[in-house]
């Protein structure tokens, strides 16, 4: 399924006009007074508002109808078919909602409404990531690279991974005391995002704070995934994954050259350990002369699941201490010796690495490269890029604004030799050649993919605006134009829509393939002078407006592609035969997204990316900013992305083009 990162509906929600659902908080909230000095030290902020006082009164994800999610489905399948196929998958459809269909969505609203802490996607979509037995790498796991600091000094590996350890850890206390300002998507922030609004709605019972929030046009999102980010690692299992937590753990896991290294960063008291030790106990790591290891043991979490479970299994057997060490710290910081030349080296770097000098089963990992650049990787079962993505965005501002360790600072003079543990595997033959097919294995699967950038600068979202056009409309419409100019075909697309307005939400899929968006693509690829600059720009006027229609949809919880897929889990959790509305070929090839796309835009951010998630496909990352478009694609060997990016880029052109009044050539 999709490695996305799940960040549209932060922008999509402006255009839904109203709510959305999210998921409970797995920790109290501390409602003791910090003094200022105390904030200053340990923590990012106070919150006026408690981290979780929406959590409780937030509404919950909505089934769609299910005549509305065969009618959408119906409108998805349209461009990717020829008629015949069409009137064949549409008997298909109706016979589902007339039959089984129906009994399977009345026994699901039946069970949902019997479950009103959740939502109805939340258990199978944590089965659907959990229960995959294909790598993390590539297939699931995605990266986000943070922009430098703006300071250049301070992008020295020492001193940038130290401070990103400081700022992590300050944001894992302030979540934990209940005092991180709740996640509030502010439609007019003029109302909501004010002292006196905070002062007012604390004071509002936490079962009805969502509905204080609304009646200011506040949404808040969920947060009860972020509880996941620390402490927290995917345990392989045969058949199905664990996601363990052990909040008790105080250490951070460092790997350098594929050695593993654990030392303390919260101390007895839970007080931040002090920067200048930090740095010295990484200093430490970074001058280690310990070589790389024969048999790296982070290459097994890149492993088919199943693989790595037996091979866990007996790693468990003499090193079941150290594991848990591992399973427990904080997070992972991997600090790598390469320098970074280019964009697109730095997307493999932080995609997948050599292999070796990562954990990717950790909730997440900080990447700190020879020359500072940074990224995060996360695994992706516990949750999606929105908490992720907070987490990015407040480590950038705190890192860059409040540093507590500088370049002239001198590291503590302490002992970091007795401090750092370096973590030392007792491993069998057996063992050894697991690792070693397991490096074999991840260097046959990394070789096959090739990643591409393009920066469009003609124009962004300014100009798109000004045009009364929606940005991400025209971004997805270039993607379609791009594909039918390379390969002239138009195919399952997928656009990753998070749901966190309700509670427990995850995504919901956009399906930006259109039945608009093939007659606009058609006209400007295949028939450029046989449309008038008017009628062109009236197509880009229905692409967008519709576009902006299913956004509003997904972000809202009523897409089609989670409802079809809870009643298909639902009828494979009873024993029940597929309708073969699910093993129609048409099912199938929806579902083959050969194009796979995610957006974020963050000031924090500098590029995201992902693998394709099929072996004809493309991953899709980008960003549309106020004066450009950026696409950061990766492919395998059957498709070819360079072309690919010079198709888009055209297909940018021609809509700018247009947009200026002047006719295609």
């Amino acid at each position: 399924m999709a490695n996305l990162l799940s960040m549209q509906c932060l922008a999509t929600v402006k255009k839904s006009g109203n709510l959305i659902h999210l998921r409970t908080a797995a920790f109290g909230i501390d409602k003791r007074n910090y003094s200022s000095n105390q904030v200053t030290r340990e923590y990012l902020h106070q919150s006026v508002v408690p981290s979780m006082h929406y959590q409780k009164s937030l509404p919950r994800l909505p089934i769609p109808k299910l005549e509305d999610t065969i009618k959408r489905y119906l409108a998805a399948q349209g461009p990717l078919l020829d008629s015949e196929q069409f009137k064949t998958t549409e008997k298909l459809a109706q016979d589902f909602q007339n039959g089984v269909g129906k009994q399977l969505h009345e026994e699901l609203v039946a069970q949902d409404k019997n479950n009103k802490h959740t939502s109805y996607i939340s258990g199978p979509w944590f089965d659907m990531y959990l229960s995959a037995r294909d790598s993390v790498v590539l297939n699931f796991n995605p990266f986000m690279s943070f922009n430098p600091d703006p300071k250049p000094e301070y992008n020295n590996q020492l001193v940038r991974a130290t401070n990103m350890v400081c700022s992590a850890v300050r944001f894992m206390k302030t979540l934990r005391a209940g005092i991180l300002e709740p996640e509030v998507f502010h439609l007019n922030p003029a109302k909501s995002d004010t002292d006196g609004f905070k002062k007012l709605i604390r004071w509002v019972p936490s079962s009805l704070s969502w509905y204080g929030a609304y009646m200011v046009n506040a949404y808040p999102l969920d947060m009860s995934q972020y509880f996941r980010l620390f402490n927290s690692t995917r345990v392989p299992r045969k058949g199905r994954d664990e996601l363990f937590t052990d909040d008790k753990g105080r250490h951070l896991l460092v790997m350098r050259k594929g050695n593993m290294y654990v030392f303390d960063i919260v101390d007895r008291d839970g007080n931040l350990v002090s920067p200048a030790e930090i740095q010295s106990h990484l200093k430490y790591i970074l001058s280690d002369p310990t070589p790389a290891p024969a048999f790296p043991l982070g290459v097994l979490t890149s492993e088919n699941r199943d693989v790595w479970a037996g091979l866990r299994d007996k790693l468990a057997a003499g090193n079941a201490e150290d594991l848990r060490v591992v399973d427990s710290a904080l997070f992972c910081l991997s600090l790598d010796d390469e320098a970074m030349k280019d964009h697109i080296h730095i997307s493999h770097n932080m995609l997948y690495g050599d292999g070796c000098n990562r954990w990717y089963d950790k909730s997440f990992t900080i990447i700190m490269t020879k020359d500072g650049q940074a990224a995060i990787n996360f695994e992706h079962s516990w949750g999606d890029g929105v908490a992720v993505l907070r987490f990015q965005n407040e480590i950038f501002k705190d890192t860059t604004e409040k540093p507590l360790v500088h370049p002239g600072s001198a590291p503590a003079n302490v002992d970091s030799a007795s401090a750092v543990r370096r973590l030392q595997f007792k491993l069998d033959s057996e063992l050894e050649n697991g690792i070693k097919k397991a490096k074999e294995n991840f260097d046959s699967a990394v070789s096959k993919l090739t990643i591409d950038a393009m920066e469009f600068k003609k124009g962004g979202k300014e100009q798109l605006k000004k045009s009364k056009l929606s940005p991400d409309a025209i971004a997805q419409l270039a993607f379609q134009m791009g594909f039918l100019r390379q390969y002239g075909q138009t195919v399952a697309t997928y656009e990753s829509c998070s749901t966190a307005a309700f509670k427990h939400g995850r995504t919901e899929t956009i399906r930006p393939a259109t039945m608009y968006t093939k007659k606009c693509a058609t006209a400007f690829v295949c028939e450029p002078g046989q449309h008038s600059v008017e009628q062109l720009r009236g197509m880009l006027d229905e692409c967008s407006k519709y576009h902006g229609q299913l956004t509003k949809e997904a972000a809202m919880g009523q897409g089609f592609d989670r409802h079809l897929f809870a009643m298909r889990y639902l009828a494979n959790s009873k024993g029940q035969s597929l309708h073969s509305l699910y093993t129609d070929p048409a099912y199938a090839a929806i579902n083959h997204n050969i194009l796979s796309t995610s957006t974020l835009t963050s000031p924090a951010v500098s590029l995201g990316g992902f693998a394709p998630v099929v072996p004809d496909g493309f991953g899709v990352g980008y960003g549309v900013h106020d004066n450009w478009i950026g696409c950061n694609v990766s492919s395998y060997p059957t498709r070819n992305v360079h072309e690919f990016l010079q198709c888009v880029h055209k297909s940018l052109e021609d809509i700018f083009t247009v947009l200026e009044g002047k006719a295609l050539c």
